[in-house]
């Protein structure tokens, strides 16, 4: 079976945005977030972005929802 595996998840975003040197300010406001709370729980693998969300963040950094997203088989 294939989960999502969050923290994982997190941590890639966290690292493609690093990559593309943008900032939680630049996603936060893509997303059109008063806080930046729900990015640093992405961060931390305790939610995970909504599909819209996640398709704003893949458009910001030119790839695709599966290129962000890391799952676990078993």
């Amino acid at each position: 079976m294939v989960t999502i595996n969050a923290k994982a998840t997190g941590a890639n975003i966290k690292n493609m945005m690093k990559a593309r040197q943008m900032t939680t300010a630049d996603i936060q406001k893509a997303c059109g977030f008063g806080t930046p709370q729900a990015i640093f729980k992405w961060f931390r693998g305790d939610t995970m972005p909504t599909i819209d969300n996640m398709v704003i963040v893949a458009d910001l950094f030119g790839c695709t929802v599966n290129d962000i997203i890391r799952v676990n088989r078993g």
